[in-house]
């Protein structure tokens, strides 16, 4: 395998969060439509891709009205 192959890893993880920071997590995720679970794994995502950009480079690239071609 070379260094340029990349295998997606699913692993766990398991937090401890005070009463009402987890009750607004669950309104959220609620008004989402998805699980708890999976909105702490997006928003954990967001801030390590926030922290270290140069190693998860986003996956597209936002075009501005002023930015594309005619």
């Amino acid at each position: 395998m070379n260094k340029e192959t990349f295998i997606d890893m699913t692993k766990r993880t398991t937090i401890v969060l005070p009463d009402a920071v987890y009750e607004d997590l669950q309104i959220w995720a609620d008004e989402e439509g998805r699980a708890t679970a999976n909105l702490v794994a997006f928003l954990v995502e967001q801030a390590i891709r926030a922290k270290f950009p140069s190693k998860y480079p986003p996956a597209y690239r936002r075009v501005e009205a002023s930015d594309r071609q005619t």
